[in-house]
């Protein structure tokens, strides 16, 4: 599938736009802003661009008021259209944020409820108590997701509802031409409903991808041939920046392990996930090492690691933010985007990546693991790339069986022989091609 070829880039399209965070009603053209930075989502090597929610909302875009209308705040479908077009004729895949678990309090069919109450042909649409209250004082009681009573949990065990989701899929691909939608909180979703909009989809586009966002658990509960392609790697999320800020390679390779190892207890084994450093929900990358020269070194991580490689929105030139500075600060409105030394980096990364079937499809096995230092395999039938991180201020000689005498680095495009052993520079990550 595409998405296990692709590098991944995030938008948070009503901050990355500057929209007010209170639906005004008003209609601006704020999408089309994207289309400036179409040439630099390109050129950083990204060939597939995932908007977070870009839907008519209440506020933040999770609290959904129509599955068929752009949000106002950011312009017109027409207009969206045309930033899908755009990115296709560059190559460049488009995925949604598919919020179907919960809708907002302006929710048109939610609104009905409130209106005529057990009169309503929607009602079965939510989990109601029309002998309770909400904390909105509606005069009935509605189940909220977690607790958040801005956010109407939807009943998909209502066909009425399932329905209406599933025709608003089939209308985003007509409309937009839309190549796969990521799952908000889809730890919520039914196994059921999961089986069955993978099947939908299937039959619409069959190389349609579907990534939900999963936290912990198992994820090949949800992860395999009949429900998600994909989800977010948040077990390996935290391994990357910790092993890091601890100096201890073993917290990450021991995760990667655990997941994609040759041993055949491990579970998602040819799986591929979704790797980030970070989001529109964490702390930046940037803002939580603890040691800057380490920042392309968690990058190289994640390219070289089992999985598909995903770079949020401003972090490919350093942008900081923390969590406890609130949702605003994770999610800025910058006005062009900036080039620089790790912008560069990572686009020889998401070169390196792109082009190699290794790196795309292959298994995964230590060849060298010290708290400062990992040496790793990824290898399929035809091709095999060792990916060698040193984050330790001095450089290292490690003594392996490389199976080979010499590699190109895909990165540098210098040969490495391994006839004296390998060297690691300071702070470096080398891709070794190995030599056929």
């Amino acid at each position: 599938m595409w998405a296990y070829e692709s590098v991944f880039y995030q938008i948070y399209p009503l901050g990355f736009c500057g929209a007010p965070f209170e639906n005004d009603g008003i209609e601006e053209h704020r999408i089309l802003k994207v289309l400036d930075w179409s040439n630099h989502i390109q050129n950083l090597g990204a060939n597939a661009v995932y908007f977070s929610p870009v839907l008519e909302s209440d506020t933040h875009g999770y609290n959904t008021r129509d599955y068929k209308k752009i949000d106002c705040r950011l312009g017109t479908n027409e207009d969206f259209k045309a930033v899908v077009d755009d990115f296709h004729k560059k190559g460049i895949k488009v995925v949604l944020d598919g919020v179907f678990n919960h809708v907002g309090r302006g929710f048109w069919a939610f609104l009905d409820v409130l209106k005529n109450r057990e009169n309503s042909p929607y009602r079965n649409w939510f989990y109601l108590d029309f002998n309770g209250n909400s904390p909105y004082n509606d005069g009935l009681y509605y189940e909220g997701w977690e607790g958040n009573y801005d956010l109407v949990k939807l009943n998909l065990g209502c066909e009425e509802a399932v329905l209406h989701v599933l025709e608003a899929v089939k209308f985003w691909i007509d409309e937009f031409d839309i190549d796969g939608i990521r799952l908000d909180v889809a730890y919520c979703l039914s196994h059921e409903f999961l089986r069955r909009l993978r099947a939908y989809t299937d039959s619409l586009k069959p190389d349609f991808f579907l990534v939900g966002e999963l936290l912990h658990g198992d994820y090949a509960q949800y992860v395999n041939d009949s429900e998600l392609h994909s989800c977010t790697n948040y077990q390996c999320y935290k391994g990357v920046y910790s092993s890091f800020n601890s100096m201890n390679m073993f917290e990450i390779i021991h995760s990667i392990l655990r997941f994609f190892g040759p041993e055949q207890w491990t579970t998602l084994k040819g799986k591929h996930l979704l790797n980030f450093v970070d989001n529109h929900d964490v702390t930046r990358i940037a803002s939580i090492l603890t040691n800057p020269r380490h920042l392309p070194l968690v990058y190289a991580m994640i390219f070289g690691m089992p999985g598909i490689p995903c770079v949020y929105y401003g972090s490919e030139w350093g942008e900081k933010a923390e969590k406890s500075q609130g949702d605003p600060a994770l999610r800025p409105c910058p006005e062009t985007p900036i080039v620089n030394e790790l912008t560069e980096y990572i686009s020889k990364l998401a070169l390196a990546h792109k082009n190699s079937n290794a790196l795309c499809y292959g298994d995964f096995r230590t060849v060298v693991l010290q708290n400062k230092h990992c040496i790793f395999e990824r290898k399929t039938d035809t091709e095999r790339v060792l990916v060698a991180i040193n984050a330790d201020d001095n450089e290292v000689t490690c003594h392996f069986d490389a199976g080979c005498g010499t590699a190109v680095d895909l990165i540098t495009g210098n040969v490495h022989d391994f006839g004296g052993g390998s060297t690691l520079p300071p702070y470096s990550a080398q891709f070794w091609e190995m030599e056929k």
